[in-house]
């Protein structure tokens, strides 16, 4: 198991530690609920440094990007990034990821910690054809989610970056909290703003106590993965392993929007005819019609008790209040509105087919 550069510090404040893609991770500290609520109303920092970072350069490194993600990287500008996937040859999806372009012929790849080495692999069988510098960063790199709707007042004394200034999807790499060259970048997880701070293992330590410090004032806390998947949950974000694998589609996934035919890519053809002829299930977010809470793995029924899909998300909404979730369903089920039920032991409880996100804000 590995550990990441902040895991005696996770300990120290006292942290359920569990295992989580092959990391010591922490789960929650004060619990789920609290540190939920924390990102949703001030500011929570998660470390999720157990994500893998590849560094693509060379003249040829946007050709191997174009190739082996969906969607269109000819787009991005230095300073932009770049939500996209991976599909695998058989119209299923390697792994989601995003794309930093972060100088002219040079561009970052933030994947999932559990599919490091199957994206490498994977990105590396297509590079025999174009030749780009490929570095795995992984191991040598660390990665902190600030988030929350007052990110950017509780962290602006850290650094001399205008951070109201950087735009959704867009990064600066800048000084942050006393370290030179961080990579500042308004993404995440949760649907609450805020910022992702990559640094290298021997700096985070100190980026974290300055964030603590500076975050004192605003509530700030530390928050585990518990809350981190009921936060992506509220915004319908899908979490690879669960709502996306090798055998769903982009279209069945609802990523169609980050699926561009304007370029050649791993199995474009396949997917071009998918798109045109519609899929035979799509990805649902539903609400609970009454008490309960949906699990992954369990069975969706339809009126008369007949499974028609199965959940592959499911929480009690600490926002909401009420069971929420996505799962896989026959798209004559996927309408908004479509009346469904979920399989709860014995019970089948009704739930309603809503769109997306969950969270209103």
């Amino acid at each position: 198991m590995k550990n990441t550069a902040l895991t005696t510090t996770h300990e120290a404040l006292g942290a359920k530690m569990v295992p989580f893609a092959g990391y010591n991770m922490p789960v929650s500290y004060e619990g789920v609920n609290a540190e939920h609520e924390a990102v949703r109303h001030s500011v929570g920092v998660f470390d999720v440094s157990h994500m893998g970072e590849f560094l693509l350069s060379g003249p040829n490194a946007l050709a191997l990007i174009q190739k082996v993600t969906s969607n269109d990287a000819s787009k991005l500008t230095i300073g932009k990034a770049q939500y996209s996937c991976l599909p695998n040859e058989t119209g299923g999806i390697v792994d989601d990821l995003i794309v930093y372009r972060i100088k002219e012929a040079q561009y970052l790849l933030v994947v999932n910690a559990s599919n490091i080495q199957k994206d490498w692999d994977h990105i590396t069988k297509y590079n025999q054809k174009y030749h780009a510098e490929m570095r795995d960063l992984s191991e040598n790199y660390s990665l902190l989610a600030i988030q929350g709707p007052k990110a950017v007042e509780a962290m602006q004394s850290l650094t001399t970056v205008d951070l109201s200034a950087i735009k959704f999807y867009n990064f600066v790499v800048g000084d942050f909290a006393g370290i030179e060259h961080v990579i500042i970048s308004a993404t995440g997880y949760t649907g609450s703003g805020g910022f992702e701070i990559y640094c290298k293992n021997s700096e985070v330590k100190q980026i974290w106590d300055k964030v603590f410090e500076a975050g004192v004032d605003f509530g700030i806390k530390p928050v585990g993965l518990a809350a981190r998947d009921t936060l992506r949950l509220e915004m319908g974000y899908c979490l690879y392993g669960n709502d996306i694998n090798d055998e769903t589609s982009p279209f069945e996934a609802g990523l169609g929007w980050v699926t561009k035919f304007t370029k050649d890519f791993v199995n474009c053809e396949a997917l071009a005819k998918e798109k045109e002829h519609g899929v035979e299930r799509r990805l649902v977010a539903f609400e609970f019609d009454e008490r309960g809470i949906p699990r992954h793995g369990y069975d969706i029924v339809d009126g008369h008790g007949k499974k028609i899909g199965i959940v592959t998300s499911g929480t009690m909404s600490p926002s909401l209040g009420k069971g929420i979730g996505l799962g896989y369903v026959p798209t004559l089920f996927s309408e908004i509105g479509s009346k469904i039920h979920i399989q709860i032991r014995k019970n089948a409880i009704a739930a309603t087919v809503v769109k997306l996100p969950f969270y209103k804000g």
